[in-house]
Order: structure tokens, then C-alpha cells, then sequence
């Protein structure tokens, strides 16, 4: 599979996921402290890119490190902006969807700003990325501002399969056992929305200044 013409964190996000970077496994990962995660070659530039797939290692990486998902370079703590993150409270994020470690010290009607697995860019990444990707130029949910300066990182979970131990002195069967796969990111704000439990799942909360 030959090199692409294509500049990493240039001309192609640095978290892009390439045809050449093939999937292999489960495996401890450094990018999560060693703890059983999704593995994948790192190959990036090689092949063709897959605009619509994050890479699972380097997805991680800018999460925990806070890179910038689109040239890879850390981003400083007066520099970090997000383009899809939205206000939720607490109560709507544990019961719209599953995920795992938000603590129970945050109550329910805390709002935090939900990035999902992606993780804030440099302005100038941001300004470049929307004036060049046809994705972003169309979506209607854009919403540019800078990131929080306290956040929380979850783990996504997905279910692997372990295969069969078949060479023991008793068989063991095949078993489902949750991995990492991305990490998901939650910033945390000092505003609560009293009213979060009326408001539909799909919606955004508000300030208790604005309820």
C-alpha cells in the first residue's frame, strides 16, 4: 500500500484513520494506562484516508494528552476550542446513553459541556478545518467556543469476544469482556439547571442564571 500525497495534520486530520492501519485486537494500551483497549497499526498517511473513522490509538491520545485531533500538537490551556460540544446536564448525559465513570460527586443537574470523543483544536486548527471540510461547512450544529479548564475523561466501552482456551486442563469457552474503545470527554462547568429533568433528552440545558 503506497504513501498518499496527502500531508498528515495538514491536508488530513492527525486522528484520521487510514486504510493502511488495520485493526488488531485487544491488547493492553499505553494510552490508557495499560488497561485492555482496541489496537491498531500506525500507519498514518498510508493508503487512503477514512474521513469518517477516528483512529482508535491516536482518537485516545489526543483525549488524555489534549492534542489537537487535527495536526497532533498539544494544545495550551489558553488555546483550546471545540466546534461540536454542547451544554447537558449531568442526569440527561447518565440517561441518554451508556457510559461509564462519571462520578457520583456530580449531580445531576450540573451541566457539563459534552465533546463526545473529540478533543478541543487550536483556533487556527478550528478556522482551517472549517474552511476546507465539506462535513463541517454543511453541518448545522457547529457551535465554535473555547473548551473548558476542568473536564473529566471517560472511557467508551465496546464488547470484544475472548476466544476459547481449548489447551487447559478444563476447557474454557468463549466470553464477551468489556474493552476501551475511544475515550469520551466531558467538560465540567460551575452553572446547574434545575428544570434538566423536563427538558427532552435531545436538548440542551441551560444555567440556573437562565432557567
Amino acid at each position: 500500500m503506497q504513501k498518499s500525497s496527502l500531508k498528515v495534520g495538514v491536508d488530513v486530520p492527525w486522528v484520521t484513520s487510514w486504510t493502511g492501519e488495520a485493526l488488531l485486537g485487544v491488547r493492553p494500551c499505553p494510552s490508557v494506562g495499560g488497561a485492555l483497549a482496541i489496537a491498531q497499526q500506525d500507519n498514518p498517511g498510508v493508503g487512503k484516508p477514512l474521513y469518517s473513522q477516528n483512529h482508535a490509538v491516536r482518537q485516545r491520545l489526543t483525549v488524555s494528552r489534549m492534542l489537537c485531533p487535527m495536526c497532533g500538537q498539544p494544545t495550551p490551556v489558553d488555546d483550546r476550542w471545540t466546534q461540536v460540544a454542547h451544554p447537558v446536564s449531568a442526569g440527561t448525559l447518565r440517561g441518554g446513553r451508556h457510559i461509564e465513570g462519571l462520578p457520583a460527586s456530580v449531580a445531576d443537574d450540573q451541566v457539563l459541556v459534552d465533546a463526545g470523543a473529540i478533543a478541543p483544536l487550536h483556533r487556527a486548527c478550528v478556522d482551517r478545518s472549517l474552511k476546507y471540510c465539506p462535513h463541517l461547512k454543511a453541518d448545522p450544529n457547529i457551535d465554535v467556543r473555547r473548551f473548558t479548564d476542568r473536564w473529566l475523561v471517560l472511557p467508551l466501552l465496546v464488547r470484544a469476544e475472548a476466544p476459547p482456551q481449548m489447551f487447559l486442563a478444563r476447557a474454557a469457552p468463549a466470553r464477551a469482556v468489556a474493552v476501551i474503545g475511544f475515550l469520551q470527554l466531558v467538560g465540567l462547568t460551575d452553572d446547574h439547571d434545575p428544570l434538566w429533568q423536563d427538558r427532552p433528552l435531545t436538548g440542551g440545558a441551560v444555567s440556573s442564571s437562565q432557567a
